[in-house]
């Protein structure tokens, strides 16, 4: 298991490499983490849901994510409740109270996935949450050592040094665990160091002899790497400086509770595009596209864009030729009209939406869960990839002009829709940019002369394997060959 002092200190980034390093080594390797806490999820092979952090390391381990492998996961829809999903299902809306009562239920549900993971895999490699020496989270635990002295399971405690203080990280977490939680941390990892390790030497024999425990990997900053954020943390970080001014510019609102930030990734490593994430309250600029990107919350971050101005932004943007795009929640909102009468996604009650696509949309109980590929409607109907996490259903005279085509089991049906004078468009779709043709049909849409790029889905699987090159020449050689 891969426990982090902090949020943020590298879990996912370990456990990521480790799977695809061991992979490479024939071991038979699957990802776990018990509880997760995030708005960014994604569709699994047998139809459920869990966060998009464990999809990308099932991809590292070169298999399909399985709902197994994150069975609960936590959706934030206010700053005190959050909707949960176990095994692959939301079950409820629950508050922080509610929930720490109800972790000794799904505390069955969490050993019943780990088991079946254990069976079938050589290795499970189990991430934590956040950080193990949360005082005031420790009774019923199911997320660090909670779980770890559940299964018998081994730790490794992970500090990010590039933001300062990382012995007193290492050093006072290991002081405020348990002795039986100590006893099974095995080795410390240092992460994103920058220089000369030289100069660490000796505060890692300091280290050594304060905790007797090994360092067993300093891992060195990976500049520009890509690996998808399991949370918004990720959006303060401005990876489009280097963009001329003369570059596509699309424009994105942080919304409070946005959903699926990812789905902007492969448009912000387009080399002729420059993404810029505009929280609200700042004045937004002159753009040639606006997404707006999915929500856990769609009415409430709905209003707080009115309330911050964004209705008369978006209607300044089109008219001047510019043109919209709404993915899940913000194609809802793109519509006349948005209910939800019996407030699964916040307060209940039914809003205007901005009015660009005729249709209106119902928020319903039943999750919709799907895999999907199929058509664009427009461009020269290109192939397109994608995955559908909603609660909403969608109808009116809008969807008489479809975004797109998909296929299925029952045969075909239609996405989204375009407006009428082909400004504006919504799609249900998340990943929707992640295929190339589909990613460059819509930035030619837009009114981008596309020359060819690089493919998104190549690349995240070159940023695994270097990511797992350099775990392999960082961690001790002795702790990788215990798993081979």
């Amino acid at each position: 298991m891969i426990q982090g002092c902090t949020s943020d200190a590298g879990k996912s980034f370990v456990v990521t490499g480790l799977a695809r390093l061991l992979t490479r080594k024939g071991v038979d390797v699957a990802p776990f983490k018990p509880q997760n806490m995030a708005n960014n999820s994604a569709v699994t092979i047998d139809g459920g849901e869990i966060g998009r952090a464990q999809a990308v390391q099932a991809q590292a381990a070169k298999i399909e994510p399985h709902t197994d492998m994150n069975p609960v996961l936590l959706k934030p829809n206010t700053d005190t409740g959050a909707q949960v999903v176990v095994q692959g299902k939301a079950v409820a809306n629950m508050g922080a109270r509610d929930y720490h009562a109800y972790k000794s239920v799904v505390r069955d549900a969490v050993l019943d996935s780990y088991h079946r993971l254990a069976k079938q895999y050589d290795l499970v490699l189990v991430e934590g949450a956040g950080s193990p020496a949360e005082i005031n989270l420790r009774d019923n635990d199911i997320a660090n050592m909670g779980f770890a002295e559940a299964v018998d399971c081994p730790v490794w405690l992970v500090a990010d040094i590039d933001r300062g203080g990382v012995f007193a990280h290492l050093l006072g977490t290991l002081e405020l665990l348990s002795n039986s939680e100590r006893n099974r941390v095995q080795g410390l990892i240092i992460n994103r160091f920058r220089g000369d390790v030289k100069l660490l030497e000796s505060g890692i024999d300091w280290l050594e002899e304060k905790t007797a425990k090994p360092v067993i990997g300093v891992l060195p900053f990976l500049q520009n790497l890509h690996l998808e954020a399991e949370d918004s943390a990720a959006l303060a970080r401005n990876i489009e400086e280097e963009k001329s001014d003369g570059a596509f510019h699309v424009v994105v609102p942080k919304l409070p509770r946005i959903a699926n930030h990812t789905d902007l990734d492969p448009l912000a490593l387009h080399p002729q595009v420059k993404v810029i994430w505009v929280t609200l309250g700042e004045r937004p600029p002159p753009c040639d596209l606006i997404v707006l990107p999915g929500s856990k919350s769609t009415r409430p971050d709905l209003k707080r864009l009115r309330q911050h101005g964004w209705d008369e932004y978006i209607a300044h943007h089109l008219r001047y030729g510019g043109k919209v795009i709404g993915v899940c929640g913000g194609y809802q909102m793109l519509g006349t009209r948005l209910h939800d009468q019996q407030g699964f996604e916040g307060e209940a009650g039914s809003s205007d939406g901005f009015g660009y696509l005729d249709v209106e949309t119902q928020v319903e109980p039943a999750k919709q869960l799907k895999q999907v590929s199929g058509k664009l409607m427009l461009d020269d109907g290109c192939e397109l990839t994608g995955y559908e996490i909603h609660m909403g259903v969608t109808r009116g005279r809008g969807l008489e002009k479809p975004f797109a085509e998909l296929q299925s089991e029952s045969g075909r049906r239609f996405d989204g829709a375009v407006s009428d004078d082909d400004r504006v468009l919504g799609t249900y779709l998340h990943g929707v940019f992640e295929h190339p043709d589909a990613r460059d049909a819509l930035l030619r849409w837009a009114g981008l002369a596309v020359r060819p790029s690089v493919d998104y889905r190549a690349l995240r699987d070159a940023e695994i394997d270097r990511l797992a090159d350099m775990l392999d020449q960082h961690i001790d050689e002795k702790f990788l060959s215990a798993f081979l």
